[in-house]
């Protein structure tokens, strides 16, 4: 007899690729005591994978952004960018709510960033390299509905909010410059293990995905407050952004 096989169950991915634009506000006592106001350019590419019949999704975030910003004078400017790598492990819950389909999700975040933020002013210590790994408690809802009875695909509102418990992040001393800790290799604690009373922040998004034109498109706000007092420094990061983009929702069969 032929022995039959189970048939192979293939992940559901669900991409989604955003542009964001917002406001943002910064703060970085080492290279100024004043705050600096301006706009905020963005890329997201966010990707769940997950199967049937499993309770657990993976989450890849990966983000780009850029900022330019203005003191309250008019008369200096900063400029920063940055990267941003994130792995989530989730579990889901599924549950119907009358007609409708919720579905929640808690796990935790690895994530990773890089970036700079350059004072246009000048001084002895014009830029700051920025370099963190987080680990981040995460909670997260979908939530599927209808508004009309002939529609034939729901609309889906998201949500998603992290933030960091503990991890480890570079900064310079207070009054220490780089030269001094590349060049001449003076260490003064610039490797800083976090904690959330050391970096208390929060990221969370809000979006609503709906079919027009063949495509299902995706629109929200994301919210990315990012602060921390090492060192004897502060520096924060505030910033309220509109998120636009497209999602595709396939599985990859192989051959």
């Amino acid at each position: 007899m032929r022995q039959l096989h189970p048939l192979k169950q293939h992940p559901l991915r669900e991409n989604a690729l955003m542009l964001g634009i917002g406001y943002t506000d910064i703060l970085d006592t080492y290279l100024s005591p004043e705050k600096y106001r301006g706009t905020d350019l963005r890329f997201l590419s966010h990707t769940r994978r997950e199967k049937d019949s499993t309770c657990l999704v993976h989450q890849l975030l990966h983000e780009g952004c850029i900022a330019t910003a203005d003191n309250r004078s008019g008369n200096g400017g900063e400029i920063g960018g940055g990267y941003t790598f994130a792995y989530s492990l989730l579990r889901k819950w599924q549950m119907p709510v009358g007609s409708c389909h919720l579905r929640l999700l808690a796990g935790g975040t690895a994530e990773l960033s890089v970036g700079f933020l350059y004072n246009t002013r000048g001084s002895n210590n014009p830029a700051q390299a920025r370099l963190a790994l987080q680990l981040k408690p995460t909670v997260a809802a979908d939530f599927d509905f209808r508004l009309f009875r002939r529609q034939q695909r729901p609309f889906t509102l998201h949500y998603e909010a992290s933030a960091p418990l503990c991890g480890m992040m570079f900064s310079p001393n207070y009054g220490q410059s780089y030269y001094e800790i590349f060049s001449r290799g003076n260490y003064d604690h610039n490797c800083v293990p976090t904690t959330i009373a050391s970096t208390p922040s929060l990221r969370q998004m809000l979006t609503l995905d709906f079919r027009a034109l063949h495509t299902t498109w995706r629109i929200g706000y994301l919210g990315d407050w990012r602060q921390a007092s090492v060192n004897n420094l502060k520096q924060h990061t505030y910033t309220h952004a509109l998120v636009f983009g497209i999602v595709r929702r396939f599985r990859i069969e192989k051959l």
